[in-house]
C-alpha cells in the first residue's frame, strides 16, 4: 500500500508551509488544495525545493463552501491514488475564518453562516468525501516502513492520520473570556465532529487510523494578523515552526490519543 498526504487548504498560512515540509521529510506523494490558480500555488510551494521532484505534488480546486469541488477534487484523487493499492496516511484539514465578535451586538447573520460554514460544514464535507481513502482493518500493518535512523522522516506514525485544524477557544471549558461568539462555536464544533468521526474510523479502520482535534497556538498567518501585536513575542509563532510542532505531535500521541483535541505543547485540551 502507497501512502499518501492530502493538506486542505494550502495556498496560504499553515497549509502553505506544511505542504512544503511534508515534501522534504516524507517519501509520499502530497495532495494539496485551493480554491483558484492551482498551477500557480504548486508553483509557490515548490520554490526553492530544488531536490524534490514536482510530481509529488498534485494541487486540485476545492472550495470547502462547494461540495461540488470537494467532490470532483476527491475523485481526481481516487484516479491518482486507486484504494487497492494506496491509502490516505495523513490529512489534514484546516479551513477557517475569524470574525471576533466582542459582544452579542456585533452579531451578523451572514457571518455566523460563512463561519460555520468554513469552519465546521466544510471539514464535514472533507470528511465525507476523503475519509473512505483512510486505510481498513483489513490492511497489513505496518501500514509504512519507518526508518527510524533518518532525521526526516522519524516523526512519521506508523498509522494513519487525519487531524482537523481547532482552536483553544473552541474548549468550553478554557473559556474564561467570552466573546468571539462564531469563532468559539464553530470550532467547538469541530471538537464534536472529531470524536464522531473518530468512533466511525476506529469502526472501518481499528488500529490503522485515528482522527485527532488540533490547537497550534497563535501563528503569524493572516487569519491572526489583527492580533499580532497583542500577543508576546515569544508567543507568536512562525509558521515554520507551527508546522514542525503540529508533525511532532502528530507522530508522538499514538492510538490512545485518538479523538481528543491536542495542543501545539502535546497537552490535551478539555473539551
Amino acid at each position: 500500500m502507497a501512502p499518501w498526504s492530502l493538506v486542505t487548504p494550502a495556498s496560504r498560512g499553515i497549509g502553505f508551509h506544511l505542504t512544503r515540509h511534508l515534501l522534504r521529510t516524507t517519501p509520499f506523494a502530497v495532495v494539496a488544495t485551493a480554491r483558484k490558480d492551482m498551477q500557480g500555488v504548486k508553483r509557490e510551494i515548490m520554490e526553492d525545493l530544488k531536490d524534490i521532484d514536482e510530481k509529488r505534488l498534485t494541487v486540485l480546486e476545492l472550495d470547502v463552501t462547494d461540495e461540488n469541488t470537494i467532490l470532483r477534487a476527491a475523485e481526481d484523487a481516487k484516479s491518482q491514488f486507486p484504494e487497492k493499492d494506496n491509502h490516505l496516511h495523513l490529512a489534514f484539514c484546516m479551513p477557517g475564518i475569524l470574525y471576533p465578535e466582542k459582544a452579542p451586538a456585533q452579531l451578523d447573520h451572514q457571518q455566523l453562516t460563512d463561519t460555520f460554514a468554513v469552519n465546521t460544514i466544510g471539514p464535514l464535507l472533507i470528511t465525507k468525501h476523503f475519509s473512505p481513502f483512510l486505510p481498513r482493518k483489513s490492511n497489513s500493518t505496518p501500514l509504512i516502513p519507518l526508518d527510524t535512523s533518518s532525521t526526516n522522516d522519524s516523526w512519521l506514525p506508523p498509522h494513519a492520520v487525519w487531524l482537523n485544524m481547532s482552536a483553544r477557544v473552541g474548549s468550553t471549558t478554557d473559556n474564561t473570556l467570552g466573546g468571539w461568539y462564531s469563532y468559539r462555536s464553530s470550532k467547538a464544533g469541530v471538537n464534536s465532529l472529531t470524536k464522531s468521526f473518530d468512533i466511525s474510523v476506529k469502526q472501518r479502520s481499528g488500529e490503522n487510523a485515528m482522527a485527532m482535534s488540533y490547537h497550534p497556538g497563535t501563528v503569524k498567518t493572516g487569519l491572526s494578523k489583527e492580533f499580532w501585536g497583542k500577543v508576546k513575542e515569544e508567543k507568536l509563532f512562525s509558521p515554520e515552526f507551527a508546522v514542525e510542532k503540529m508533525c511532532d505531535v502528530v507522530g508522538s500521541v499514538g492510538l490512545e490519543g485518538r479523538g481528543k483535541f491536542w495542543d501545539w505543547k502535546g497537552v490535551e485540551v478539555p473539551p
